[in-house]
């Protein structure tokens, strides 16, 4: 398995299963715990429609790790992709500002005018037309704080699971300086202020919570292949007995 997933996202399912008073047996065997993890929030409801079998993959993952490619080969597959920082880019374009530039200064007026699940809450709308479209995988690319997750979690219930794609530093900040989005892309000291930021911001907390890792430290290709192992390879929660 190119991919490693964890124990918390099947104890939030048994909290909230057993909230719900309909109790679901989950088997762990050959599931890798991590020690010390944060749970997810257990009020969450079970969305009154959605097909058997249908997945919502959340992304989570510091500047530079992979979350870009790993929504590239998603689209390859035709899976549709929802981008959460598009929102943020096209909020920057109607307020004409230059999305390079302001990105974090808007994302931080979104969330203090609509607050902290304003970003998710714009997004939403565009996950559930893919799914009422009839996809039966869609990814959300860009999650960065416990609020956005649950979100989600609470739109399509067990039907969601976040992915955290992880990188070290190092590796993270040569991948942005050959890729050069922005000015600060081949800046370390910018990158480290990002990260804290971002970890700051809660993006920490969800990948200690996410349903499943994938360490993009070998070859392009071996991530692509991870991905496409997770994407179209699990088994449906359903067939776990």
């Amino acid at each position: 398995m190119g991919f490693e997933p964890t124990t918390v996202g099947l104890e939030v399912r048994r909290s909230i299963q057993t909230e719900l008073r309909a109790p679901i047996e989950w088997s762990t065997n050959g599931v890798q715990s991590r020690l010390g993890s944060t749970r997810r929030t257990a009020h969450l409801s079970l969305p009154i429609n959605y097909r058997r079998g249908m997945r919502v993959y959340g992304t989570v993952g510091l500047a530079g790790s992979g979350k870009g490619e790993l929504a590239a080969v998603a689209r390859k597959e035709g899976i549709p992709v929802v981008t959460m920082g598009d929102v943020i880019r096209q909020a920057c374009r109607d307020r004409g500002l230059d999305p390079t530039e302001d990105h974090g200064t808007v994302a931080k007026i979104l969330r203090d005018e609509d607050g902290p699940a304003a970003v998710a809450e714009r997004s939403l709308p565009m996950v559930r037309d893919a799914v009422d479209g009839g996809a039966d995988i869609v990814v959300v690319d860009g999650l960065r704080s416990m609020v956005e997750l649950e979100v989600f979690a609470d739109a399509f219930g067990e039907a969601f699971e976040v992915v955290s794609v992880e990188a070290p530093f190092g590796l993270r900040a040569e991948r942005l300086s050959d890729r050069r989005r922005d000015a600060s892309d081949g800046n370390l000291e910018a990158l480290r202020a990002r990260d804290e930021r971002e970890l700051e911001f809660g993006m920490g907390e969800v990948m200690e919570a996410a349903d499943y890792r994938i360490e993009n430290t070998d070859s392009l290709e071996s991530f692509r292949e991870r991905v496409h192992e997770l994407l179209l390879d699990t088994p449906d929660v359903d067939s776990i007995q």
